[in-house]
């Protein structure tokens, strides 16, 4: 049987030109080909495609699941590994109640488990200050009370005030000096505390956050292990998404972590609510992840970024609305490198990877300045 249909679809030369680039392992010897150049101007108006919205999880399919549990395995087995060659027996993180802290402690959990280790040598120290809100702080205890790890308190607002005091700056003023100042502190807290006890101090950090700069420099910047280093926000919440269903005894506290806005709590509430809200500063973080998966990954150029961007979050963003953001986005992406060049160790899960010792050996001094004047040509 013949038929007359016809199928239509696109194929991406250049994402394809680019991962023979970047995966040039165990390449069959290929002979020598004639290479004829030519032009061919080519106008996409429309994809027939369609392009998936979190490039960093994927479809929701049936195996879905495993690769959540199989990824936060991966992220356990490299600290393992971490902790046996530095002979530390205990590990002590921040638990702020916020999504990547919780991912840290899950993690840590899970290690621990691997390792038939008491769970009592996970260290949570929990650092309220200025912008800490109840719902945050509540879900912090919650969460290390209902997985049995030790949990120490250390307010840290007195010891800010004393620092206000000693490099003069007035109590009410809501600089970035007033922020991190706070970051710092708690850095140092964590650092000295985990030398006290013989543990290893564990960064909170993600992907996105780390792409964007949205960290202090020399405070949560910093740690003696950087665990999510490689995890992207949006896969963040899937991973905690996916422990919450496996472990129902404390699936009400990581809903509601869940469920509570992404902020760094360095500003003063509001009616004892969140005010400093990250995604009104930095953007949606499902943006900021595409950006980052199809500018680190495929390098892709900004236009053509915004072209799938465009496409994927039809009648959610408006195409002016996602230039905004993608403009923010290489700005800080290039104007905080200088942050990434001297990232701790930390564990590669997947693809993308910003480390100055690996996948991303990028000038900090660098502009991206052309680029974002290409998204207005």
């Amino acid at each position: 049987m013949f038929s007359n249909d016809t199928i239509i679809s696109e194929i991406d030369l250049e994402k394809l030109s680019n991962e023979r680039k970047k995966i040039n392992t165990y390449q069959i010897k290929n002979g020598e080909f004639e290479i004829i150049d030519f032009e061919l101007p080519l106008e996409i108006p429309s994809l027939s495609r369609s392009i998936e919205k979190n490039p960093f999880i994927g479809k929701a399919d049936s195996f879905a699941s495993e690769r959540y549990r199989l990824i936060l395995k991966m992220q356990a087995m490299g600290l393992k590994k971490r902790l046996e060659a530095s002979k530390n027996t205990k590990v002590i993180l921040g638990l702020s109640g916020g999504l990547d802290a919780t991912l840290a402690l899950l993690v840590a959990l899970e290690t621990f488990k691997i390792m038939k280790r008491p769970s009592k040598d996970i260290i949570a120290l929990t650092l309220p200050s200025f912008g800490t809100s109840k719902r945050t702080y509540e879900n912090a205890v919650q969460l290390a009370r209902q997985t049995n790890v030790t949990l120490k308190e250390i307010n840290i607002t007195e010891a800010i005030k004393q620092h206000f005091k000693d490099i003069k700056l007035d109590e009410n003023d809501r600089s970035i000096t007033f922020e991190n100042a706070q970051a710092r502190e708690r850095t140092q807290i964590l650092m000295d505390y985990a030398n006290k006890v013989g543990g290893l101090m564990v960064g909170t950090g993600d992907l996105s956050e780390l792409c964007l700069g949205w960290t202090t420099y020399g405070g949560d910047h910093l740690s003696m292990y950087g665990l999510n280093s490689s995890i992207p926000k949006t896969l963040v919440k899937e991973l905690i998404r996916q422990y919450a269903l496996d472990h129902r005894e404390i699936f009400v506290t990581l809903n509601d972590i869940l469920l509570t806005p992404i902020s760094p709590e360095l500003l003063l509430l509001e009616k004892g609510e969140i005010a400093q809200k990250t995604e009104d500063v930095v953007g949606p973080y499902e943006l900021n992840d595409f950006f980052i998966y199809y500018f680190l990954r495929h390098n892709f150029s900004p236009k053509k970024i915004l072209f799938l961007a465009s496409h994927a979050y039809e009648g959610i963003y408006s195409p002016e609305v996602i230039k905004n953001w993608l403009k923010k986005f290489l700005t800080r992406f290039f104007n905080n490198q200088f942050k990434r060049s001297c990232l701790p160790d930390g564990i590669k899960v997947g693809s993308v990877a910003i480390s100055p010792r690996g996948d991303l050996r990028m000038p900090s001094d660098a502009s991206g300045q052309a680029l974002i004047d290409s998204l207005d040509e």
